[in-house]
């Protein structure tokens, strides 16, 4: 797959990523406005019904705290000595109070996202407007003609204490607000506004400001509760995607894990079937361009033969990478794991290439540091490492070019190899794309002779296979350097000359031990 290919993939890619999420956008957007054109108050359904939710809790949260204040003021309505109508308006509010309360029970236990929302709303606000009128028709029955001033200042601060709670319970449903507290606050201004008095007035116009305030206020209150369901619902929808979207993810995995068992059985039933016949080209066509049983009566057809065999033994080489890969990827090929010298692993791969060296007219150097200990690994799989990196740096290294070959000591106190060339380089971008199954570099590709692809990835997962590490840097026109990397856990520490006679010295020792038990 060329570079190109690789960009056109990626940006389809992420071009059909924006399109999904902007299909989703869309559909949520359409989806948000349908609901509010549904809806009595603007907002979603079920928005609403969260919030008339939140109101009934708020409300059975404070059913404690409002007869508390409930008996207080009338406590200080039967200071002048009328107990019977401060009694009497007392039953009144708590009559109220629990008709309130018993309507949020009754929602909260019976009511649904789908339940008619604008009837509970109606009931909920003409409770909410009793309850103002009740709280109201204290300022109305308290006598004041013969009360002191402070009782006056008492009952405008408790009033105002009152619409603030009544406020704060009631945010969440606009309408219950405004019906809670409007007719109290309507009863301040008129009471202490018809006083005449400057003083009075002020208090008038405050009673208004203050209930004015607490409407701006309980719209806040609303919208910042709206704000956050609205948060809630967009974490609830993106969890859902996301769990959609795991959803499609394991089954992507599990048909993909399908696929690659349905690959391998392919492979494995098909090496057989491919490599009988590539074996019978293979060996007919080197008898015939060998001329074993006699001279071919025409030089064209020799040189059929030639082409025959040498496209048999590519196709046979291919044919043995991709199952080697295969066999990697799929978890079934087995390290036979011994103690290796890869200085002399490294020897006997540069004597097998060596005929194609020469022919190219390259120079291969070696640089091998000495009294290297021994290596824990497969000696096939790493003679495979060898073979496939030296064979690339001869394929695409020109003509009177030079290789080195590097065997050491690694930082960490394990060892590597490095195989490095002074061919055309791989650009940065096509790194990538050069170490991906199948893929080849455009500059190798018109400079050197054609490949399969997996050389590298097949390198690259025997490495890994034995904890190693696997690192490619090339520069355009510098050439290219490859280092295997094997871990300290794999090398094999000498052990220290054997001291025969502190052995034998010990020997004795044991001797004499054991002869003086016996004595004794």
């Amino acid at each position: 797959m060329s570079d190109s290919a690789v960009q056109n993939s990626a940006d389809k890619a992420v071009l059909n990523r924006q399109r999904s999420d902007r299909r989703r956008a869309v559909s949520r957007t359409l989806k948000d406005v349908r609901e509010q054109l549904n809806s009595d108050t603007g907002t979603r359904p079920q928005f609403d019904f969260e919030l008339m939710l939140m109101y009934a809790k708020n409300r059975q949260g404070a059913s404690f705290a409002m007869p508390v204040f409930a008996l207080v003021m009338a406590g200080a309505l039967s200071v002048p000595g009328d107990h019977v109508t401060a009694g009497s308006w007392l039953m009144v509010t708590l009559c109220v109070h629990a008709l309130v309360l018993f309507l949020c029970s009754r929602f909260e236990k019976t009511a649904r996202p789908d339940a008619p929302l604008r009837a509970w709303r109606t009931r909920f606000t003409l409770a909410e407007l009793l309850h103002g009128m009740t709280w109201a028709g204290a300022m109305v029955v308290a006598p004041h003609a013969d009360a002191p001033a402070a009782l006056e200042i008492f009952e405008f601060g408790a009033m105002l204490v009152i619409i603030a709670v009544s406020t704060m319970l009631s945010s969440n449903l606009p309408s219950a607000v405004v019906a809670s507290t409007t007719p109290l606050a309507a009863v301040l201004a008129l009471h202490f506004g018809l006083r005449g008095d400057s003083l009075y007035l002020a208090m008038a116009i405050m009673a208004l400001g203050a209930h004015v305030f607490f409407l701006v206020l309980a719209g806040r209150v609303q919208k910042t509760s709206l704000t956050m369901l609205e948060y809630r619902a967009e974490k609830d929808s993106l969890i859902g995607e996301l769990e959609q979207a795991k959803a499609i993810s394991d089954e992507s995995r599990r048909r993909a894990e399908e696929a690659n068992l349905a690959k391998s059985r392919f492979l494995a039933t098909m090496s057989h079937e491919l490599r009988t016949p590539l074996n019978a080209i293979l060996g007919f066509s080197e008898v015939m361009k060998s001329e074993v049983f006699g001279p071919l009566p025409n030089q064209q057809y020799k040189d059929y033969a030639n082409d025959i065999h040498s496209s048999g033994q590519h196709l046979l080489n291919l044919i043995n990478e991709i199952l080697d890969l295969s066999r990697i990827e799929a978890g079934r090929h087995e390290l036979n794991e011994e103690a290796v010298t890869l200085s002399h692993i490294v020897e006997d791969c540069h004597y097998l290439l060596q005929i194609k060296a020469k022919n190219k007219n390259l120079q291969i150097t070696e640089q091998f540091e000495p009294g290297l200990p021994r290596l824990w690994a497969d000696e096939r799989a790493i003679r495979q490492v060898v073979l496939n990196l030296l064979s690339n740096a001869i394929k695409f290294t020109p003509t009177g070019g030079q290789i080195w070959l590097k065997v050491g000591w690694t930082a960490g106190g394990g060892q590597y190899i490095a195989v490095k060339d002074s061919g055309p380089g791989v650009p940065e971008e096509e790194i990538p794309t050069v170490l991906s199954a199948f893929g080849q570099g455009s500059v190798a590709i018109k400079s050197a002779e054609p490949g399969t692809g997996l050389g590298l990835p097949i390198v690259q997962a025997l490495v890994k296979m034995h904890g190693g590490n696997f690192e490619f840097h090339s520069k355009l026109r510098e050439g290219t350097e490859v280092i295997v990397t094997f871990p300290r856990t794999r090398v094999m520490e000498a052990l220290g000359p054997i001291d025969e006679e502190a052995d034998s010295r010990t020997a004795r020792r044991a001797v004499r031990r054991a002869r003086l038990a016996r004595s004794a």
